[in-house]
């Protein structure tokens, strides 16, 4: 899965987009989420965006959508105002290559985008996901010994190339993904140790890269403090999650901060009604999900689908972003 560099648009597509994603009443707004754009391709992590692919994406996107930012894209739905071909981009988790590598290509190509941040982990924090891929990444033997229960009974995993690696990873994060929140920085932590790996510091953003963002006139938006799985909480848990989360970003903003990306996203699985009602309480006006689909009139504005069309082609991922338009998304269960 990567996008490559993307040829003109193709004739026809515009009318095709047009026809799917009408201005006015019928609008339906796409909204593409990402993580990271990396300086430079990444053995360990290939399916990475970085900065050749976002540049042509951005490219690509400038010529053929109307890309909105997305508090201004939401109220525009809301009042059923959407040009055609609406599309909003945004980012998770508050990783420091958002401010140094994609803010500039945004700004190259006059895109707008909002940045979701985990407040947790500014100012040289780490996300347990990151642990385990550095720890794996920077492991200098062949094998990796996991079977302690300290380091979540994983097993014997082998380190021979890449490609081994890349499962390592991949078998790590699946098999601690959804421990206790407090657990789960513990155990990423011992399979670091493990590995005998010194772990970066500098991954995430500092407060003010976050200030420079919003200075830059891109949109900040509320992502938890610690990036728990919302759904594994306790009701007061969960608000203070969020509370929290958006108080300290209006902090280092000076700004209100009126969106929120639920961490993880999955609905049901990641958060459930009680998150969707915390983010109500707490103040937001709308809120994303990480369900496939395009928001229309009638889409909850607290539930608001996102989707990344990954693919190597510009035609497939055109086709991709057209059946985009139509698929119903999933939303946690009333």
């Amino acid at each position: 899965m990567s996008v490559a560099i993307l040829p003109p648009v193709m004739p026809g597509l515009r009318a095709a987009l047009n026809l799917h994603s009408p201005a006015g009443v019928r609008a339906r707004l796409a909204t593409l989420i990402f993580h990271r754009v990396l300086p430079a391709p990444d053995p360990l992590c290939p399916d990475e965006m970085h900065a050749l692919r976002f540049d042509a994406l951005c490219a690509w996107l400038a010529r053929s959508f109307n890309v909105l930012p997305l508090d201004q894209a939401v109220r525009a739905l809301r009042q059923g105002g959407l040009p055609a071909r609406a599309l909003a981009i945004s980012f998770d988790d508050g990783y420091a290559d958002n401010h140094d590598t994609a803010l500039p290509i945004l700004q190259r190509h006059g895109l707008p985008a909002t940045f979701f941040v985990a407040t947790g982990y500014l100012d040289g924090g780490r996300m347990f996901n990151d642990t385990v891929i550095e720890a794996v990444r920077r492991a200098p033997g062949l094998q990796l010994d996991l079977r302690a229960p300290e380091t979540g009974a994983l097993g014997l995993l082998p380190l021979d190339g890449w490609p081994e690696r890349r499962a390592a990873v991949a078998h790590i994060l699946g098999g601690i993904k959804y421990l206790p929140l407090a657990q789960r920085p513990q155990v990423a932590q011992a399979i670091a140790a493990a590995a005998g790996a010194t772990l970066p510091d500098d991954l995430m953003m500092t407060r003010a890269q976050v200030r420079a963002l919003h200075g830059a006139g891109m949109t900040v938006g509320g992502h938890t403090v610690s990036h728990p799985i919302l759904a594994a909480l306790d009701e007061a848990a969960q608000l203070d999650e969020v509370i929290q989360g958006k108080q300290r970003l209006e902090q280092i903003t000076g700004a209100p901060v009126t969106l929120f990306a639920y961490p993880n996203g999955k609905p049901g699985t990641d958060y459930d009604t009680h998150s969707v009602a915390a983010v109500r309480q707490a103040g937001f006006e709308a809120a994303v999900s990480t369900a496939w689909g395009a928001a229309h009139r009638s889409t909850d504005l607290f539930q608001i689908p996102r989707f990344t069309p990954w693919s190597d082609s510009r035609p497939r991922f055109a086709a991709h972003m057209l059946r985009n338009y139509w698929r119903t998304p999933e939303r946690a269960a009333a």
